[in-house]
């Protein structure tokens, strides 16, 4: 390639030749060129639909400036004749070119290319043009597709590093203009710096699959160079000097050159980007004043992380989307072996774990290799893992950056230690060779592990690589005496897997075996060594579901298994102790005031079956104890579309006027259903609850309402979310003994090529039957009266004053306060907003209702809408409706509605949407 870097216009003008030569054994009539640069041409490429999936809203709000495109100028053959190539609107990150003839094995043919690449920003993916002027460049240039299995693998660019490019020989000139310098992983050939406006770079590069460019005004790399390899890096840490990031650069490189084998290179660069794209996730993303680890750590835990990524993608020969797990099968756990060579005792909350405040805290006892275990558990619990072997692009963005990257190295780990003998370095070692030779898979790791051991790994690689069946032993009899001990246990799964078994005296380790329960039940005896608790999994080698049933006690009177510890806020599941977290809680509404309280609960950051919340609170206004409380217990199905099923009862107890109290009782039951591939947005739920609320009689309140009642609710919903596209449809169905009625309610947002964005919402709701004499069970045309206690509501008796104004999306949805306000036979809206300019939007609404005993009403209202945070704080100022110009009209503050959530779980979701 030659190439000629404008940054100006942040562009590349690329002439390419490339000599392709067939060493299949078909005979090929096109060859595939993969185009990624291309992928970040528009709106509707794979990638730009990834990027919504996620909820990211960079890429879809940029300029055109901001994006990449590729045009190809022109594209000849060995005898320079144009030949016809194609790209297509589904597919536009590869090029198909249709050969003039056959390309027989052993065959070569010559590709003469002239194309100019538009480089995207960096702040997209971390590589593209920078706001200093210069570039980092990956997969920018037109290359080879890999050619497998009788075909190219053609991979669309998802923002995964995980092209499949054909292994090439590289010999590259770059033209930049002065002062600008380059930094690659390529060799360097030759610099011409003879012309006062531009210098000439050359590189060349052997046997690799792609490189990297970082084009600077003032090169932000350093080069450490040590026997075995040269290393540029721009890591930044300020704090340590260069001897002290020498020797620690030195030392990863050392061990990694002995763990997993020779680098095939000459040169590796770690970047910045580099580390960025894929972080160290845990609490070093913690701003570094607050950092428990020290800028030396910090900066070595970065780099080993950021260069065993590096080592593997330029050396591995495997296909990085489909095979992905050995890629971070092989990174973890060469982590965790460095760890145990050079930081055995370091903890997963470094030096916080060292002060008496947080002693009692189980998080504060984990070393830094068991919060691994506890990445991937968050998954699991959730019922939202993914099997390791399944294709990169198919994991949803927290197991693929996360969950199954940390379980893939404890597989390896579980595995190593199982077999022992250090057969499983010594198999990664050799496969890592082999992939100096030739392409290579998983299942060439998987014949060289097999070949190494009389064991039958079936298990391994069929349960632990394949599937998403989870492993849980318990004890089921336990017998002791002085010299031995015999068990049975019990595997809850029905999944076989070796598990070990662990003697303990005073909380040391007396004695370790490993058992493989093949049988359900089978009685296994060991010496007992003193042992006064034996403990399945002590380590954590195995990735179990539950370890709070992983142990049983020696000693000869036991008053609990299982003894309560009280903690306060948060802390990780704890096997050894039933947990009690503790908080401070404070709420507020109009009539009870700020309510202070504190809530007691068994919400881990693990999942549980079970759940409590209890939250007694002080009423300050009132004067008087108020609170809530809720109890819930969660079956998940693993292998089916119906996930969870959640039996629940919860209980509020609260004013809601300034004289009374209401207590709401909400036993309820709830049927969650997700699609086969995890990374639809779509859910369905199914809800039936029963709500019974009894209510203080108030002097406020002279609606004629009765003051208890109880209420049968069936809802459906159905809900498909993303950047570009919302879409939810629900179905309300309640029935008490004054009333019966049916609503339904469809609701769409669309964001536009220009950035305008739609919203939609249509609701109709009828009685089957009232026999009410109140409007205090109806329809609700610009705010329901949430008798079923639903809404955080700060003034739900309020009829005049500013918590009148609080606005709630819900029945008819209208901002203006018409009269009426009530419907008692059926109401149907229509609301819809439009923006005009960043969160501003103009917003209409029309309806029609009835009430007994009177004719249709056509209702309308029109104004703007203020969308700060969609759905939690939120201003509609209103305009004109059927009040006639309200803008106009005195005390129009009284007419602003708005909306504001404080829950901060509610506004969490916000953020970690895109995870999950």
């Amino acid at each position: 390639m030659e190439v000629a870097v404008n940054l100006e216009l942040k562009t590349l003008n690329v002439k390419q030749d490339i000599t392709y030569h067939n060493t299949s054994e078909d005979s090929l009539i096109t060859i595939v060129l993969n185009d990624w640069n291309n992928a970040f041409a528009d709106k509707n490429t794979p990638l730009a639909r990834r990027f919504s999936d996620e909820f990211y809203r960079g890429f879809h709000l940029a300029k055109a400036a901001d994006r990449g495109k590729t045009t190809i100028l022109n594209l000849l053959d060995t005898d320079f004749t144009a030949l016809e190539w194609e790209r297509t609107e589904k597919n536009p990150d590869y090029i198909i070119i249709k050969l003039n003839r056959k390309l027989f094995p052993g065959q070569k043919i010559d590709l003469h290319l002239t194309y100019i690449v538009k480089v995207p920003n960096d702040k997209f993916t971390d590589f593209g043009f920078d706001q200093n002027g210069g570039m980092a460049l990956k997969n920018w240039f037109l290359s080879p597709a890999r050619f497998e299995n009788h075909g190219f693998i053609k991979y669309n660019n998802f923002n995964l590093d995980d092209i499949a490019n054909a292994t090439t020989d590289y010999a590259i000139e770059v033209k930049i203009p002065n002062p600008y310098v380059i930094t690659t992983d390529l060799n360097s050939v030759s610099k011409d710096v003879s012309n006062r406006d531009y210098s000439i770079y050359s590189f060349s590069g052997k046997n690799r699959t792609d490189f990297s460019l970082y084009i600077e005004k003032q090169s932000t790399f350093r080069t450490y160079d040590n026997s075995l390899l040269e290393v540029e890096t721009n890591l930044k840490n300020k704090k340590i000097d260069e001897i002290q990031k020498a020797i620690i650069i030195d030392r990863v490189v050392s061990f990694a050159s002995d763990f997993i084998g020779k680098y095939p290179h000459e040169k590796i660069t770690v970047s910045q980007a580099d580390y960025d794209r894929n972080p160290f996730y845990g609490l070093n993303q913690l701003p570094s004043f607050i950092s428990p680890f020290s800028d030396e750590f910090m900066f070595e835990i970065q780099f080993l992380k950021t260069f065993l990524n590096n080592y593997l993608k330029n050396s591995l020969r495997v296909d990085s989307r489909k095979d992905n797990w050995v890629y971070d099968g092989i990174q973890i756990y060469a982590m965790m072996k460095y760890m145990e060579e050079n930081h055995l005792d370091k903890k997963m909350l470094g030096r916080l774990s060292d002060m008496k405040l947080f002693k009692s805290y189980n998080i504060t006892n984990l070393t830094f290799n068991e919060q691994y275990s506890y990445y991937y558990m968050l998954m699991a619990r959730k019922n939202l893992d993914q099997p390791l072997g399944d294709p990169k692009n198919t994991l949803i963005k927290f197991n693929e950056q996360i969950a199954s990257k940390y379980r893939a190295g404890l597989s390896l780990s579980y595995l190593d230690d199982y077999l022992n003998h250090d057969i499983v370095p010594e198999s990664v070692k050799e496969f890592y060779d082999l992939n100096k030779i030739q392409q290579t898979n998983r299942y060439d790791l998987e014949k060289i592990l097999i070949n190494k051991t009389p064991k039958n790994l079936d298990w391994f690689f069929n349960t632990i690589i394949d599937s998403r069946e989870i492993i849980d032993y318990k004890f089921t009899h336990v017998s002791r005496t002085v010299d031995s001990v015999s068990f049975s246990i019990k595997n809850k799964t029905g999944i076989y897997a070796p598990i070990p078994v662990y003697g303990l005296k005073k909380n040391k380790v007396v004695f370790k075996e490993w058992i493989e329960p093949k049988n359900k039940d089978s009685v296994y005896e060991f010496d007992r060594k003193n042992a006064d608790k034996i403990v399945l999994n002590y380590d954590n080698e195995v990735p179990e579901y539950n370890q709070r049933n992983n142990w049983k006690s020696l000693k000869s009177l036991v008053i609990t298994n299982r003894p309560i510890k009280f903690n306060f806020a948060k802390d990780l599941e704890d096997p050894f102790y039933n947990q009690i977290l503790y908080i401070p809680t404070l709420t507020y509404n109009y009539y009870d005031g700020f309510t202070p309280g504190i809530r007691f609960h068994n919400k881990t950051i693990l999942d549980k079956p079970f759940n409590f919340d209890i939250n007694p609170a002080y009423s300050i206004k009132a004067g008087t104890l108020s609170g809530s409380s809720a109890f819930s217990w969660n079956e998940y199905y693993r292998n089916s579309t119906l996930y969870n099923v959640r039996y629940s009862i919860s209980q509020n107890y609260f004013h809601y006027a300034p004289d009374a109290t209401y207590l709401r009782l909400n036993p309820m039951v709830q049927f969650r259903i997700r699609e086969k591939d995890f990374r639809d947005n779509r859910k369905q739920l199914f809800l039936f609850r029963q709500v019974i609320v009894n209510r203080e009689a108030s002097t406020y309140i002279t609606d004629n309402s009765k003051p208890n009642y109880s209420i049968f609710n069936a809802r459906y919903s159905n809900t498909k979310t993303e950047l570009i596209d919302h879409f939810n449809f629900m179905t309300d169905l309640q029935f008490s003994s004054g009333f019966g009625k049916v609503s339904g309610e469809i609701e769409y947002r669309r964001l536009f090529q220009n950035n305008r964005k739609l919203n939609l919402r249509l609701f109709a709701g009828s009685f089957m039957y009232n026999t009410t004499n109140s409007d205090y069970f109806s329809f609700g045309l610009d705010r329901p009266t949430d008798y079923l206690f639903d809404y955080n509501l700060f003034g739900r008796s309020e009829s005049t004053g500013f918590f009148s104004q609080q606005y709630v999306i819900a029945e008819g949805g209208f901002k203006s306060q018409l009269e009426p306000s009530y419907a008692n036979q059926w109401m149907t809206t229509l609301n819809a907003s439009y923006a005009v300019w960043n969160w501003v939007e103009l917003y209409g609404d029309i309806g029609f209702m009835k009430n007994k005993h009177q004719s249709e009403f056509f209702a309308y209202d029109t104004g703007v809408r203020l969308n700060l945070v969609p759905d939690y704080f939120e201003l509609y100022f209103p305009v004109y409706s059927n009040n006639g110009w309200e803008i106009s009209q005195p005390r129009y503050n009284e007419k602003i509605r708005f909306i504001i959530t404080f829950s901060p779980k509610t506004l969490v979701t916000l953020f970690t949407r895109k995870w999950f």
